[in-house]
């Protein structure tokens, strides 16, 4: 399935192993010819359930819908193009506390480019920042500013390994993040992060202080202040939390299956690319601004091109314990004082009372509410992401 450029591949693991070191190298994805054929096969050979008795989403996504992903998967994409695509940008794995993790490392042209790592989280992978990548290494201005960007796989996540012990939780993400960025010679750097990516950095933030020069997200974490009123906050920020309520009570499904049982739920992911399509599908679909709806909110490439690093990856458990290491532990109230910067995207299905965050976020530098875009926001709205990368990380 992958492979690194200077080292054997353990044929039992599909890993590549590194040893305990330091060591950074050079990552080629290439995916085998038969695993190809197997999910053509599958995807020829899909058993779907009935339609729904609802002509909506209200009992998830339409079986028409998943029928004519499964239909664009088998007869549209080629997995080799997004390897190309991949191997291209620049791929490089390293083992930190014995788990080896997959990564892009883009480096700007420009001299005064500033260090950038970004995370991903779920349903989500590398594939979000493809689109954004060029604008923020090399950008057409000469007064906009240049990252170096870093875009790692989530453990469990993409070509990062799977743990095979538990311990793999946010805040030791956080602590592999500061690793990786001290490997490749960032002592200081900026970070960014959606989902659990803002999670982890938040963490970034608060465990490590003085490597981090300023932090972006677009999914604070806080809690909500002693004698913090909700009446008292403006109407549009009621309705955010209204929505919340919403998002919890009939939206937040996957998450309960995730958190509790995730091996369970692996044997179909892992199993089945219609079960693992649908899965996600539903996501990019419901998160976004367009609603119950696939396009054109994010293109059907990248949805296709997110879906086959899970597939070809076998992640659907191993991305799913995620949830059973974090979800309810992740610390909401430890003071961020490192400088932040908020974008509120209108679809986002967490969105926190400014009052909140200032709470936590105690130098929050920009805030700012956009009219559009939603929980994917870098695939959903590439430059207005861009820009807010920009306006945040540019003085």
């Amino acid at each position: 399935m992958s492979r690194d450029a200077t080292a054997p591949r353990d044929a039992a693991t599909g890993t590549t192993p590194l040893g305990a070191t330091r060591e950074v190298v050079p990552f080629v994805l290439d995916i085998p010819d038969e695993q190809v054929a197997d999910l053509h096969e599958r995807l020829r050979r899909v058993r779907l359930p009935e339609p729904a008795p609802v002509p909506d989403w209200s009992q998830g996504i339409p079986a028409d819908v998943v029928a004519d992903l499964c239909r664009s998967w088998l007869e549209d994409h080629d997995v080799r193009t997004l390897s190309d695509e991949l191997n291209r940008r620049g791929q490089y794995r390293t083992v930190i506390d014995g788990l080896g993790f997959h990564f892009l490392h883009v480096r700007s042209p420009r001299s005064d480019a500033k260090p950038l790592i970004v995370t991903h989280g779920w349903p989500g992978s590398v594939v979000e920042f493809l689109d954004v990548l060029d604008a923020l290494t090399d950008p057409p201005e000469a007064s906009d500013p240049a990252f170096h960007v870093v875009a790692p796989s989530l453990p469990g996540f993409g070509f990062s390994d799977k743990p095979t012990t538990t311990g793999w939780d946010v805040d030791h993400i956080a602590d592999a993040w500061a690793e990786l960025m001290d490997r490749l010679g960032y002592p200081r750097f900026l970070a960014q992060g959606g989902d659990w990516g803002a999670m982890v950095t938040t963490a970034l933030g608060v465990r490590h202080p003085d490597r981090v020069a300023m932090l972006h997200t677009t999914m604070p974490l806080a809690d909500r202040p002693e004698g913090a009123r909700t009446e008292e906050l403006p109407a549009l920020e009621q309705e955010w939390l209204a929505q919340a309520r919403e998002f919890r009570e009939v939206g937040s499904g996957y998450s309960g299956q995730q958190r509790t049982r995730p091996q369970t739920l692996g044997y179909g992911l892992v199993d089945s690319p219609a079960g693992q399509l649908a899965w996600i599908a539903e996501k990019f679909a419901v998160w976004t601004y367009g609603g119950a709806g696939l396009e054109p909110s994010v293109p059907r490439k990248r949805l296709l091109d997110n879906v086959a690093l899970y597939w070809f990856g076998a992640s659907g458990a191993s991305s799913a314990r995620l949830y059973w290491e974090s979800f309810g532990r992740v610390d909401r109230t430890a003071p961020v004082t490192v400088p932040s910067a908020v974008s509120v995207f209108p679809a986002e299905m967490a969105k926190m009372p400014r009052s909140w965050v200032e709470a936590r976020y105690t130098d929050l530098r920009r805030w700012n509410v956009l009219d559009r875009g939603g929980h994917f926001a870098s695939l959903e709205e590439p430059e207005l992401f861009v820009a807010e990368l920009r306006g945040a990380f540019g003085s």
